[in-house]
């Protein structure tokens, strides 16, 4: 049975969108030395993708049930924040590129983060790139945490997209398999944590870049305007 035309996509932000992923390792690795946690970074590689509510609980349960949740999302974001202002928040590769050439086309374009919704909309914000976007969803908007596909069923209402026809671009296996399950094909762009064998039946292709689902989207303009013309060039 053949896939349905791309028509939508829904990205995740950080370590997708932006190159985050690092410096919020290192605001957590900086805030561990102020509470006394050494090697505190090393626990996102187990929570990329989750919203705070989430992460909380897995803190609980890994390093100690009365984990100071408050005061380390205190220091978290005053380090955050210290590294950005001093050293810029890199985008990846691609992102301006294939949401130009997405709005362009009449793509529905939405962002289903798991962070903070403040905190995400004045990241995109400030790189210029929220206005492109028909919709978002965010970590403090939903329920359900990723791996739960509540988030991605979520954007697509909000943006009313067909899961069918819709592409989730993810750069973590809990937002691949989120995806999964709301019924959209996973693009998987690793960043810190690559995929395992379980993941991968999950992700519908796999990239280095978003450049490479920019070329995968001209390839699809390109067969429809073949298949409109009956092969004619």
């Amino acid at each position: 049975m053949a896939q349905k035309k791309i028509t939508a996509l829904i990205f995740d932000m950080d370590g997708l969108i932006f190159d985050s992923e690092r410096v919020v390792q290192r605001s957590w690795n900086r805030a561990g030395e102020v509470l006394g946690i050494p090697k505190m970074g090393e626990h996102i590689y187990h929570t990329i993708g989750f919203n705070v509510v989430r992460r909380e609980q897995y803190f609980r349960t890994a390093i100690r049930e009365d984990f100071p949740m408050d005061r380390f999302n205190e220091l978290t974001r005053a380090f955050f924040k210290e590294i950005v202002a001093s050293e810029g928040l890199a985008m990846k590769p691609g992102v301006k590129e294939l949401l130009a050439y997405a709005k362009e086309n009449g793509y529905k374009l939405a962002v289903a983060s798991s962070s903070r919704r403040e905190h995400a909309v004045n990241l995109l914000t400030e790189a210029g790139v929220y206005s492109y976007f028909d919709g978002s969803v965010f970590g403090d908007m939903v329920k359900n945490a990723k791996p739960d596909p509540e988030i991605y069923r979520t954007a697509c209402e909000v943006i009313q997209a067909v899961p069918e026809e819709t592409v989730a671009l993810e750069d973590a296996p809990a937002g691949v398999k989120s995806a999964s399950g709301a019924g959209l094909r996973a693009i998987m762009i690793p960043d810190l944590v690559q995929p395992d064998e379980e993941t991968m039946k999950d992700v519908w292709k796999k990239y280095n870049t978003l450049l490479d689902v920019l070329e995968l989207l001209k390839e699809q303009e390109a067969d429809d305007k073949r298949n409109t013309s009956g092969g004619k060039e």
